[in-house]
């Protein structure tokens, strides 16, 4: 029988949002005997119900609801009101993401600490280590079944990955693979093998990938104490006079108001969506936004610094031929000043499907270059370059009041200026990318801006003071002890790591936080 709670029952955790974070924690706290509910503000599409079409895939998953962009990146030219290539559907961006699980290197939990002060950066150290953080990665690494750990094996390389292995090889590289996936690279927890059918950022239809639609959160509604409601957009948090939340106010598919009590309410909603609610729930015992009193909410922004290479040959590569990420070359990821920048990058296999190759190759242009691009798709390979970038305070999430949703709230702006750290980084990557193609050969190599953000970092970033950001090392607001962040919106910095291993793990540390201090009536 489908678990169904009542609106008044205030013993509920509210959990917003049902991504890496989100349904990662809901199932959690159901195991655990807690009560839970999601509320996701897209629609459940299962896996039969996953379209191998880009756009039709796109029409179907991506959050294309109206917001707002400012700064100095070029997103805010090509793509004003999509700055973010996320998902508003049950699981979120795991329906969307390419598997690639990655650990932050020790020393990327201590950035301030490591690369010292850096001018027109606000680093801060995160309050957590990578010693304790060690336990909950091999948990996360499990759960997902990540290869490359815990004895999976890694999957075997296509096409796009034997061409960029070769070059990475004759470019002296070290440490080069098909990567620590989490896409089953044999049959487990009862979910098929890939079959390389080369849609992942689609939905996968075999089921292969991991993603909470059909991993924690079934298991979590088999507990029966999780009920996910999806097309349920949450509007406002409510707070009592001593500054508790009491629940949460959310739009259901009618746009009909309702009001879910609650014990504890946890948030993650990406970090787009996750500040705007705290914005859009401001009071006045919270003039500037819940848990904002000082001023940190929606603030350094990061969204990594990323761009992409691709290159020609003279014979028919067919990059699109297997995983959509298929290898990685890790050797450019450590802390070297001596390259001219701070922190490091990974070099990622990447191919994008005709329709997104021409959106996103070099938006905005024309002409015989850019269709000659085109041309040559099948004799093409790809690299996405992904990179720590510098928090900054005015690279931040504000409201704008002129721009409203379906419900009268106002959307998301988003603004981003890159650091020169940032240019630095990208400048070197782009360089290394394509010395890895031309040391095979490559008759013509491209370089691409950055697509719209799908690593959506900062903006309730963690901190030990509660003056330097707006949660603790458990994501627990320091203001407001019953409200948590559990998505990528309470990372200090960035890494340079894609961040899902992370949201996950420590979603699954802040599951037993949370479930212990409501054991012991703490919450």
């Amino acid at each position: 029988m489908e678990t169904k709670f009542a609106l008044d029952d205030d013993s509920v955790v509210v959990v917003v949002g049902s991504g890496a974070g989100g349904g990662t924690l809901a199932n959690e706290l159901a195991q655990r005997g807690i009560k839970v509910v999601c509320l996701e503000a897209g629609k459940r599409h299962e896996i039969p119900d996953f379209i191998n079409d880009e756009w039709a895939s796109f029409a179907q998953l991506a959050w294309t609801d109206n917001r707002t962009t400012s700064g100095q990146w070029r997103v805010s030219k090509d793509f004003p009101n999509l700055p973010a290539w996320i998902v508003k559907s049950v699981g979120g961006s795991t329906v969307h993401w390419a598997g690639a699980s990655l650990r932050f290197q020790n020393h990327e939990w201590k950035a301030l600490s490591t690369y010292g002060h850096i001018d027109g950066a606000d680093l801060l150290d995160w309050p957590i280590t990578g010693e304790e953080m060690a336990p909950w990665y091999d948990k996360a690494e499990y759960r997902m079944g990540t290869t490359g750990t815990n004895g999976i094996p890694r999957l075997p390389g296509n096409n796009n990955y034997k061409v960029f292995a070769a070059g990475a090889k004759r470019l002296g590289y070290k440490e080069f693979h098909t990567g620590n996936m989490s896409i089953n690279s044999e049959p487990r927890d009862g979910r098929t093998s890939c079959r390389q059918l080369g849609f992942c950022f689609q939905g996968c239809k075999m089921g292969a990938k991991w993603s909470t639609l059909y991993t924690e959160i079934p298991a979590g509604e088999e507990t029966g104490n999780l009920e996910v409601r999806p097309q349920s957009q949450a509007l406002q948090v409510e707070h009592n006079a001593a500054g508790k939340v009491t629940g949460v106010i959310y739009a259901d598919r009618d746009g009909k108001l309702h009001r879910q009590k609650a014990r504890v309410v946890a948030i993650a909603g990406n970090s787009i969506e996750s500040p705007r609610l705290l914005l859009n729930s401001h009071s006045n015992l919270f003039p500037h936004g819940l848990a904002n009193g000082a001023g940190h909410v929606g603030r350094y922004y990061m969204r990594h610094t990323t761009g992409s290479v691709y290159a020609v040959f003279d014979k028919p590569v067919h990059m699109y031929r297997g995983t959509t990420m298929a290898g990685i070359i890790r050797d450019e990821s450590r802390h070297d000043p001596s390259r001219g920048f701070s922190g490091g990058y990974e070099m990622e296999t990447i191919s994008l499907g005709v329709p997104f190759m021409a959106a996103f190759l070099n938006p905005g242009d024309w002409g015989r270059d850019f269709t000659s691009a085109l041309d040559a798709y099948d004799r093409m390979a790809g690299m996405w370059l992904v990179g720590e970038d510098m928090p900054q305070a005015d690279n931040r999430i504000t409201l704008n009041s002129e721009a409203k949703d379906a419900f009268g709230m106002p959307v998301a702006n988003v603004n981003y200026t890159d650091h020169p750290n940032d240019v630095a980084m990208r400048d070197h990557a782009y360089k290394q990318g394509t010395a890895v193609y031309d040391a095979v050969g490559a008759q013509r190599t491209i370089l691409t801006p950055p697509y719209p953000s799908t690593h959506n970092l900062g903006t309730n970033r963690m901190s030990d003071k509660a003056a330097d950001g707006v949660v603790n090392k458990w994501g627990q607001a320091h203001e407001v002890e019953n409200l948590f962040i559990s998505d990528g919106s309470q990372f200090t910095t960035s890494a340079a790591e894609n961040p899902t291993l992370t949201i996950v793990a420590l979603a699954l540390r802040q599951a037993d936080h949370i479930a212990g201090r409501l054991a012991r009536n703490e919450l």
